[in-house]
């Protein structure tokens, strides 16, 4: 009981020291733009498609984008698998509700096989197709692995969890081993604060002309148009040319992104200490090393899924190469995603420092998908001195100030048009001088360093 006590004292006051720190004047703050925090973790595995026109400009953009920086970057060997290795069954596909029995619709149907290649007919399988490549490749292993640092003689330490969490590594490492109660808090604060937050998005690419995929929308809405009135056939097939004159145009970026999250707990973490761990300054254990790499212990959960879609015309030709312009359509399209990814689930959403209190600016903003008027909760990071555990206390909240929100989307100024009815916020305020961080109305006794996490 004492120790826990004395964990409660040590590290409420690394806490206060920390905000103390942070809690500065606008301009004070300015002159240390990273402000630490505890952030998910997440790695970033591409989906290979078929081929597909500009592939290379595609894959390209993918791989040199900017990595998602309200997230630690925990990248693992595997970054890259195709899909087509690993085919469903048709017991799968029913068993997973993706295939049914009898005909269908038949307009679909149709339509399904005039754009059979163009558009992604696994689509509705890739839910279940990835959760085999997590499991095949064991890439909840790979995340425990590289939290707990794994050498190639399969022993551990606490460097990275020490960096991530501000902890003392040595110290909590040597606690750990003894057993104490101040380790056991430590190390139940690193695995709910850190490791149960660590996840893992796989994303599939493609880059499409619209004219097949109009053409063929068209086609088939010509055969619903000739049960018509012979009277309004005409009228009707007009309106389709037009429609599909217009929908005709230039290419799309298309990109869809499945999210899984690392299944951490206190039953997990025992097994993994008393039964897998090795330390550097024990002798090695070639039974534990190969146990640790032959356990299904480790697993991750599927969150869910989000898709985007960019329209590529080249109307930005006067400045821009045709494969900058693909470049451009391609890294929007990922982040878009990814903002709705955050906004969709609740435990993916990432909690950003407050950059300074007076008023309340973060850097955040269009990227994250933000348009105006959306609240966010002001946290305080404490302990909780029951359990030892970091907790985050809601202060207030603040709304997001639609006139003053920093557009830090990738090159930022050039606009790209992403076809989704979520996406109406357009450059609209273009010609206002530049700001580089988001502004926040309401207020309170805030300062540099709280969290803000977004609420609906």
């Amino acid at each position: 009981m004492k120790q826990a006590t004395k964990l409660t004292i040590v590290l409420n006051l690394f806490l206060g020291l920390s905000m103390a720190a942070n809690a500065q004047t606008p301009a004070a703050t300015d002159q240390h733009p990273e402000l630490k925090y505890r952030r998910s973790s997440l790695h970033l595995i591409l989906l290979e498609s078929e081929d597909f026109p500009r592939k290379e400009v595609v894959m390209k953009a993918y791989h040199e984008a900017p990595f998602p920086d309200k997230y630690n970057n925990h990248s693992i060997s595997t970054i890259s698998v195709d899909p087509s290795t690993y085919v469903l069954t048709d017991a799968e596909k029913v068993a997973a509700g993706t295939k049914k029995s009898g005909m269908g619709n038949l307009g679909a149907s149709m339509l399904s096989g005039v754009t059979a290649g163009i558009v992604d007919k696994d689509a509705s399988d890739m839910p279940f197709i990835t959760g085999k490549i997590v499991k095949d490749k064991k890439i909840a292993n790979q995340l425990v692995a590289k939290w707990f640092n794994r050498q190639a003689d399969g022993s551990f330490d606490m460097k990275l969890i020490g960096e991530r969490g501000s902890y003392d590594a040595t110290e909590m490492q040597a606690n750990i081993a003894k057993g104490s109660a101040r380790g056991t808090a430590s190390l139940s604060d690193a695995g709910e604060e850190l490791i149960k937050n660590t996840f893992v998005v796989l994303t599939k690419l493609k880059f499409v002309s619209n004219e097949p995929i109009a053409a063929a929308i068209r086609e088939v809405a010509k055969l619903k148009a000739n049960n018509l009135p012979a009277l309004f056939q005409p009228a009707a097939y007009k309106v389709l040319d037009i429609a599909y004159n217009k929908a005709k145009e230039g290419y799309s970026v298309w990109t869809t992104s499945y999210l899984y999250r690392l299944k951490w707990n206190d039953s997990t973490a025992a097994v993994f200490y008393n039964d897998l761990w090795i330390d550097k300054s024990a002798k090695i254990d070639k039974k534990r090393k190969e146990a640790f790499d032959n356990t299904n212990l480790f697993e991750l959960e599927y969150i869910g899924s989000e898709k985007s879609s960019s329209l590529v015309t080249f109307s930005l030709k006067e400045t821009r190469s045709e494969d900058q312009i693909v470049e451009l359509a391609t890294v929007r399209n990922v982040e878009h995603v990814f903002a709705k990814l955050q906004k969709a689930y609740e435990v993916f959403k990432p909690k950003t420092p407050i950059y300074s209190g007076d008023p309340v600016t973060a850097k955040i903003g269009m990227k994250e998908g933000l348009e105006g008027g959306e609240k966010f909760e002001v946290l305080e990071q404490t302990v909780d001195p029951k359990t030892g555990l970091t907790t985050y206390v809601k202060k207030g909240t603040v709304t997001v100030d639609k006139k003053q929100i920093w557009d830090n989307r990738f090159n930022a100024g050039e606009e790209v048009s992403v076809n989704d009815k979520d996406d109406k916020k357009k450059d609209k305020d273009k010609d206002k001088p530049a700001i580089d961080r988001t502004y926040f109305k309401g207020g309170g006794k805030f300062y540099a360093g709280m969290l803000l996490r977004q609420i609906k």
